[in-house]
């Protein structure tokens, strides 16, 4: 047992948060860090103090007058003293004070960066450690690593050393995130490997990761943490290694609830070119072929064309890959989906058109993969996509809200268009919008809102070459699987026909396809009662319905929609959708058991 190991650790007041962090590393038998990091020094913190009454620009005008002159003192010393007691004066939670002295504007960066080393490496108060770490997170360099590194392993420290670490070591960042966010400990083998510098046991790790692994969501810290790129450069035609790379970067270029994680993994460009060199290795599966075009759907049309390109170089990569994939099936295959998805979509990443290429303006419908239900309407523009490039928090809108209204379609009167809304909704994260306006001879597209940045320029492209294209989006319906295409058929035949619903005092509040089961139409109906009735709120009293239905029952598309339509009109669908949600009263008072609400 070390030195280290033998001493009994020091009453939390006098030992650094530094040491303390080493010591308890030190004493773990398997060297081992907990999934929420080692607790703080004299066991449970209490409530970290708060100030409810406390505004944004209160809290950073306090902390702006407490430390800024602090931080301007030449000796580290003094001024990580008088940190540590103004800290407690302020009593902002760890958080609060981490994201005001990261905007601080700083007089002097040497003193500060002195005196936030002082800090981390002395300070036995974890709030005040932090306001060191912040500071760190702009003027850390290489020699703050380990004591970065140390600190992230105690409870409440990790995320402010992870981004401290980000620009100075990606693999010991990544590191961190995995260890504090791996709830399922999924990972805890890979971490363990990676610790333990092997090389190919870290492989082997790395490629055991099952397809359905939960941890996936954290691609991108994975290939950091394992040297991804360095494994591909040891074992180039490794077939599991590459499927797995495969796998990874489809995952980073998912941009389902924020920026794809593609754009920050600083090798992404190496490690395509490397998957594709190599990807002649991978055995003709079905599987291999579909995770490939997905790769090709990225390159073409997802964010990873925002990457840093060599001119040619991604046309070329999506070349070599139109020459390994297979042709497609020439008719439906309805029993395999993957095979039905991979003939839907085979052409789509590699077609070049007579208008340029890239096209001045183009459309791609996107169904992302065969087990997903994502469909997005990408807009491409000089062949940049334009959603990924100006709001980077959500997909682009689907067809059915894009194309199926005419929402694109531009006119002598301006229309505001939503484009693509945050994941969270609106009312959280934004959505991003433009004003599309026809302009004599040419279509513009200007008065954005919600772009993130800089604000984007006005876009005017030829009208003929506008309408063109998207009349031949309006008709391409390659992407759509048959339960989506039924989805559409019976939103149609509604539209055309609303006395349907309204004879049974219905509305139609969403037809679409079930996210976990895209093989099944799903129809939500709401009921409410023409005396108009209200709860004891003040809010109209109303009931939902579910009907659903699976593909699976032998019919074309065009003939299942036109048996739900004609259903609706022979009988009431209240007696055969099922009752989900709404109020209890009204569903007793109909003869319906209470709904599930």
């Amino acid at each position: 047992m070390s030195v280290r190991d033998e001493r009994e650790p020091l009453a939390p007041r006098t030992t650094s948060l530094y040491d303390y962090a080493l010591f308890r590393h030190g004493i773990e038998p398997d060297g081992r860090i907990p999934h929420k990091g080692f607790p703080l020094p004299a066991g449970p913190p209490p409530p970290e103090p708060g100030r409810k009454d406390l505004t944004w620009q209160q809290a950073q005008a306090e902390v702006t007058d407490a430390l800024t002159p602090l931080l301007a003192d030449p000796d580290p010393v003094r001024a990580a003293e008088a940190v540590h007691r103004r800290v407690a004066e302020l009593a902002m939670t760890r958080r609060s004070l981490r994201a005001h002295t990261a905007r601080l504007a700083l007089a002097d960066a040497d003193a500060a960066r002195r005196t936030a080393r002082q800090l981390i490496r002395t300070g036995t108060d974890a709030a005040a450690v932090g306001v060191g770490m912040a500071l760190l997170i702009r003027l850390g360099e290489p020699e703050d690593v380990p004591c970065l590194k140390a600190l992230g392993m105690l409870r409440g420290l990790a995320d402010s050393a992870i981004a401290a670490l980000d620009p100075l070591d990606r693999q010991a960042a990544a590191l961190l995130v995995i260890r504090s966010r791996d709830r399922s400990e999924q990972l805890t083998p890979l971490t363990d490997a990676i610790a333990s510098g092997d090389a190919e046991a870290t492989r082997s790790a790395l490629v055991s990761l099952p397809d359905e692994s939960q941890a996936m969501w954290l691609a991108r810290r994975i290939a950091e943490a394992a040297d991804l790129y360095g494994l591909l450069r040891s074992w180039p035609q490794d077939a599991e290694l590459l499927a797995l790379t495969g796998r990874l970067l489809h995952r980073m270029a998912d941009q389902l609830d924020s920026r794809a994680a593609v754009l920050d993994y600083l090798p992404a460009r190496a490690v395509y070119e490397a998957l594709v060199r190599h990807a002649d290795r991978l055995a003709p599966t079905p599987e291999h072929r579909s995770l490939l075009l997905s790769i090709a759907l990225d390159l073409h049309s997802g964010p990873a064309v925002l990457l840093s390109w060599r001119p040619g170089r991604r046309r070329a990569l999506l070349d070599a890959l139109d020459r390994l994939l297979p042709a497609a099936a020439p008719e439906p295959v309805p029993a395999d989906r993957q095979a039905d998805w991979f003939r839907r979509t085979r052409h789509l990443p590699f077609a070049r058109t007579d208008a340029g290429d890239p096209p001045r303006w183009e459309l791609a419908v996107v169904h992302e993969s065969a087990d997903s239900s994502a469909v997005e309407t990408r807009i491409l523009i000089d062949g940049i996509p334009l959603v990924p490039a100006l709001f980077g928090k959500g997909r682009a809108n689907p067809p059915e809200y894009l194309l199926d209204n005419g929402r694109l379609r531009a006119a002598a009167e301006p229309r505001e268009v939503q484009l693509c809304e945050a994941y969270c909704t609106e009312g959280c994260c934004g959505a991003l919008y433009v004003t599309i306006r026809r302009d004599g001879d040419e279509v513009v597209w200007d008065g954005w809102r919600g772009a993130v940045g800089t604000q984007p320029p006005a876009y005017r492209f030829d009208a003929a070459t506008y309408d063109a294209e998207l009349e031949r989006a309006e008709r391409d319906h390659s992407w759509c699987r048959p339960a989506r295409r039924t989805a559409r058929l019976i939103t149609a035949g509604l539209r055309e026909r609303p006395e349907l619903l309204r004879r049974w005092d219905l509305a139609a509040t969403w037809v679409g396809t079930d996210w976990h089961e895209p093989h099944t139409t799903v129809l939500w109906l709401a009921f409410s009662p023409r005396d108009g009735a209200e709860g004891p709120d003040g809010t109209p009293l109303r009931l939902h319905f579910e009907w659903r239905l699976p593909d699976d029952d032998g019919l074309q598309p065009k003939d299942r929609a036109a048996a739900a339509l004609e259903r609706i009109a022979r009988s009431d669908p209240k007696g055969f959708a099922h009752l989900q949600r709404g109020s209890s009263q009204l569903a007793e008072s109909l003869g319906y058991s209470r709904p599930q609400n």
